[in-house]
């Protein structure tokens, strides 16, 4: 979405007289990217349904203090790293182990090929989770929500500075993780 579309769409929506129509509107545009960002904090697909839930009421809730200084997107990852992080720091969180994520895909030419690229897709998607937060959070934001660098300084309270060196150094620990993985412990 463009920016003055996405200007529009805010004034749209926080005008709205329908409060079911702006959250189904929201749900539809932003969900899948609000469960994926709470999923890629917390690497527990119940969790990240939790998240979403919480995150959208928390916006239903106040949609008229949106302020569009920040696109709306911007300002949904925000609110999913906050929600995200609170529901982390929970006694409930503790208690419980972390799982693996599977990453599905569409469909493929062949099965072989399937399996070979959901494979490659697991393995890379296993590599980002297992970065440190910091390195993950900036990496996801820039390459799966491709989000700019002012965008993501904006999600994580940090300066550009700052976002790009945790990019530079997440794709350092990928590129150290792969080597090591393709030329095993040694």
């Amino acid at each position: 979405m463009n920016p003055e579309t996405n200007l529009n769409y805010i004034k749209y929506i926080v005008e709205s007289d329908d409060p079911n129509l702006l959250l189904e509107d929201l749900m539809n545009a932003y969900g899948k990217d609000v469960w994926n960002y709470a999923f890629s904090i917390t690497r527990r697909r119940d969790w990240a349904d939790d998240i979403t839930q919480e995150v959208f009421i928390k916006v239903f809730r106040h949609i008229h203090a949106f302020r569009r200084d920040a696109s709306v997107k911007t300002w949904l990852l925000t609110i999913t790293r906050n929600t995200a992080i609170d529901f982390k720091r929970s006694a409930f969180f503790r208690k419980v182990t972390l799982t693996d994520w599977i990453q599905s895909s569409g469909a493929r030419a062949s099965v072989e090929q399937e399996w070979m690229e959901k494979a490659a897709m697991n393995d890379i998607w296993k590599m980002v989770l297992n970065l440190p937060s910091k390195y993950r959070e900036a990496l996801i934001l820039f390459a799966h929500h491709q989000l700019s660098m002012k965008e993501i300084a904006e999600v994580l309270g940090v300066t550009e500075g700052t976002v790009k060196s945790r990019l530079y150094h997440a794709r350092q620990k990928l590129s150290r993780m792969k080597e090591q993985k393709e030329n095993g412990p040694e």
